[in-house]
């Protein structure tokens, strides 16, 4: 069987959940490598993928024996074989976080189910620790993104909009092996600078202009994150400061992180560190990145876990002046057992683009 699908079936069995209902596309995508639409079935003694006659021929191509996974057409399943699927089951599990209360109801009265059980975040939490194949993966597109960015500091020209750069990310990203991105391009220049979640505009780079571009792509579904601020002609004086402080904390934050380290403790020391210079952390300092762009671990002072060998995590300080600039670096990042490695490795000294 499946791994992964054993590991499932062992994990709920413990919990006293004798099947499943799995409906986050991602979950399904990590568990048996599908991406086409469908729910996955956990029953007592076989796993069932329902799906549109669209995607049959797709799903077929992907699944071997030796996933057990039975493919049935939606369209061809009765009101009987619906509450059949889960008749010997007393307790059912089902993703609370995902599901809707109308989709929750729904499920209820398809399936009858005898009792649902919160499943509180098991398939992502185990999606956390990533396996050979899945760094391999993260890897690569993280090459990829490097690339880019070597490609994008030759391409910025004082005069190019802020549109107009995110669009040749977007582009070399697609014809040089990736999927396409892991999340909308943020391309903000001047004052769009210090908006966190800029959306990139028709505004051009003028010469002094801080342009923070962060960026990632997927490859073979798993994804890159990658922030570099950058700067057109020369770097201001008043932002200098404030970037050598950002990068001291990335760069200080990169030493700390490895297995066994405490995340609470690892971003409250940038946070202090911050205000101890008069400014805020104003989000998190990192998260897990996997076939999702956020995934767990998520990297704040709320948060009282440890990192864990072979998580793959962003380590992304930021200072935000509101309508002036912002600066933010982020790398994506390897935990070992004796420390991380930097799956992203794009320089990081001010790079000055279009040095009049």
């Amino acid at each position: 069987m499946n791994s992964k699908i054993q590991w499932l079936r062992n994990k709920i069995s413990l919990q006293n959940i004798q099947g499943m209902i799995v409906s986050n596309p991602v979950n399904i995508k990590y568990l048996i490598g599908i991406d086409a639409e469908g729910i996955l079935l956990i029953t007592r003694k076989e796993n069932f993928f329902l799906t549109d006659a669209r995607y049959i021929e797709q799903v077929q191509s992907i699944l071997t024996i030796n996933d057990e996974i039975i493919v049935n057409d939606i369209a061809d399943i009765s009101k009987d074989d619906y509450e059949n699927f889960f008749m010997f089951c007393e307790n059912v599990g089902f993703e609370e976080n995902y599901v809707t209360y109308a989709k929750y109801k729904d499920y209820l009265q398809k399936y009858k189910i005898h009792s649902f059980e919160e499943t509180e975040y098991l398939i992502e939490k185990q999606r956390m620790i990533k396996d050979e194949e899945e760094i391999e993966c993260i890897k690569k597109a993280c090459q990829i993104t490097d690339d880019c960015f070597k490609h994008i500091c030759e391409y910025i020209k004082i005069g190019k909009t802020e549109k107009e750069i995110a669009f040749e990310i977007e582009r070399f990203f697609t014809a040089n092996g990736a999927e396409g991105v892991s999340f909308d391009t943020i391309v903000a220049s001047g004052k769009n600078s210090s908006k966190p979640h800029a959306v990139p505009t028709d505004k051009k780079i003028e010469s002094g202009d801080t342009i923070t571009i962060d960026m990632g792509c997927k490859y073979k579904g798993y994804c890159s994150d990658m922030t570099r601020t950058i700067f057109a002609g020369f770097v201001p004086i008043q932002v200098k400061s404030v970037y050598d402080l950002v990068l001291k904390n990335q760069m200080q934050t990169l030493r700390q992180m490895q297995e066994g380290a405490g995340i609470k403790l690892i971003s409250k020391m940038v946070e202090n560190d911050f205000k101890l210079n008069g400014y805020d952390l104003v989000h998190s300092l990192g998260h897990g990145v996997g076939l999702d762009i956020h995934e767990l671990p998520f990297i704040n002072s709320k948060n009282d876990g440890i990192l864990k060998e072979n998580m793959v995590v962003t380590d992304e300080p930021g200072i935000y002046i509101p309508n002036n600039f912002g600066v933010r670096i982020e790398d994506t990042v390897l935990i070992t057992k004796s420390g991380c490695i930097n799956l992203t490795k794009s320089d990081k000294n001010c790079i000055i683009v279009d040095k009049s």
